[in-house]
C-alpha cells in the first residue's frame, strides 16, 4: 500500500503546516472545461481508502467529496473553458486552471507549500511536483476527487441538453458512441475544436445548438 501521507509528513517535520494539494480533471475529453482544484486539509485528516479519483467508484467519490468539502480548511476551484483551451492549448489551460485554484484557496488560508500532481508551476509559493501524485499524496488525492466530481456534474448537466453524445456515461471522452454522435449530429459550442476528430466537424453544428442560439 502506498503511504499517502509521506510528502505531507516530511513537510510537517520541516515545520510546514498549511499544505495545498492540486490536481486537474479534463485534459483528455473532447468537450467542456478543464477543472483544477486546490485543497488544504487539516493535519489530522484521515479518510480510509482515499486515493486517485480514477481508482474509486462514482459512489465512493461522491461520499468522499462530501467529507472533503466538510473537513477541508480551504478549497479553490479553477476552470478554463473549451474556447480558451483551443486558443492556448490544453497544457497552458491546465496550468492556468491550477493557478486559479491555488490563488482561490490561498485567499482563504495562507498556504505554505503546494503539492502538485505532475505538472510544474511557476508561482510564489514553494511547490513539489509529484508524478502520479494523486496516488501518493492524500492532499492531491483529495483535490482529484473534488475536481472529478465537479466536472462529472457539469457533464451531467450538458447531457440533459445534448443526450445524443452520452456525456453522462463517457464524461466527454471520445468513446465510440460519442464519436458516432458527432458524425451524425455535428458538434456543440462546448466541443474543443482543436481536438481530433472534432476539428473536421467544426462547421457541422448540432441542430439543437442552432435552435438554442436562434
Amino acid at each position: 500500500m502506498e503511504d499517502m501521507f509521506q510528502y505531507e509528513r516530511k513537510l510537517q517535520q520541516d515545520g510546514i503546516q498549511v499544505i495545498g494539494g492540486v490536481d486537474e480533471v479534463g485534459r483528455g475529453p473532447l468537450i467542456g472545461n478543464v477543472v483544477a482544484v486546490c485543497v488544504v486539509l487539516p493535519i489530522d485528516f484521515q479518510l480510509d481508502g482515499l486515493t486517485d479519483s480514477k481508482k474509486l467508484s462514482e459512489k465512493k467519490r461522491n461520499e468522499f467529496y462530501e467529507v472533503i468539502c466538510d473537513k477541508a480548511l480551504a478549497i479553490g476551484v479553477g476552470e478554463v473553458s473549451e474556447k480558451e483551451i483551443d486558443e492556448v492549448n490544453i497544457y497552458q489551460a491546465t496550468k492556468k486552471a491550477m493557478k486559479i485554484a491555488i490563488e482561490e484557496a490561498n485567499n482563504k488560508i495562507k498556504i505554505e507549500h503546494v503539492l502538485i500532481d505532475a505538472m510544474p508551476l511557476d508561482i510564489d509559493i514553494p511547490t513539489t511536483s509529484i508524478i502520479k501524485g494523486d496516488a501518493k499524496s492524500i492532499t492531491i488525492a483529495a483535490a482529484s476527487v473534488v475536481a472529478k466530481v465537479i466536472r462529472d456534474r457539469e457533464m451531467y448537466e450538458l447531457d440533459k441538453i445534448y443526450p445524443m453524445y452520452d456525456l453522462a456515461h463517457n464524461k466527454g471522452y471520445g468513446t465510440k458512441k460519442h464519436l458516432q454522435a458527432i458524425e451524425r449530429y455535428g458538434i456543440t459550442k462546448y466541443h474543443r475544436l482543436t481536438y481530433a476528430p472534432v476539428t473536421k466537424y467544426k462547421n457541422k453544428i448540432n441542430k439543437i445548438e442552432k435552435e438554442i442560439n436562434g
